[in-house]
């Protein structure tokens, strides 16, 4: 059985060796480098970096900005009277 096992081995070898040499594999293999070639120099050509956005940050005016109703520094007196509430 070794014998068929070698002999197997031989052809085999012989048979990829064929293949790999035929004039199909190669001329493929050479318009795939080229292809890839052509997409690298391409999309090294027309990269532009993304630009990141800066969130725009929302600031607030006076005029919007609510007084705290805990602050007892306010101008007035309590807070509760503005609003028309009672204290029990």
């Amino acid at each position: 059985m070794p014998i068929i096992l070698k002999m197997l081995s031989v052809e085999l070898f012989e048979l990829l060796k064929q293949v790999v040499t035929s004039w199909q594999v190669i001329a493929i293999t050479i318009v795939l480098l080229l292809y890839i070639a052509v997409v690298l120099n391409l999309s090294k050509k027309y990269y532009k970096p993304r630009v990141k956005k800066s969130k725009v940050k929302k600031v607030k005016t006076k005029s919007a900005a609510k007084p705290d109703s805990t602050d007892d520094s306010l101008p007035g007196g309590d807070s509760n009277d503005e609003l028309g509430l009672e204290e029990a």
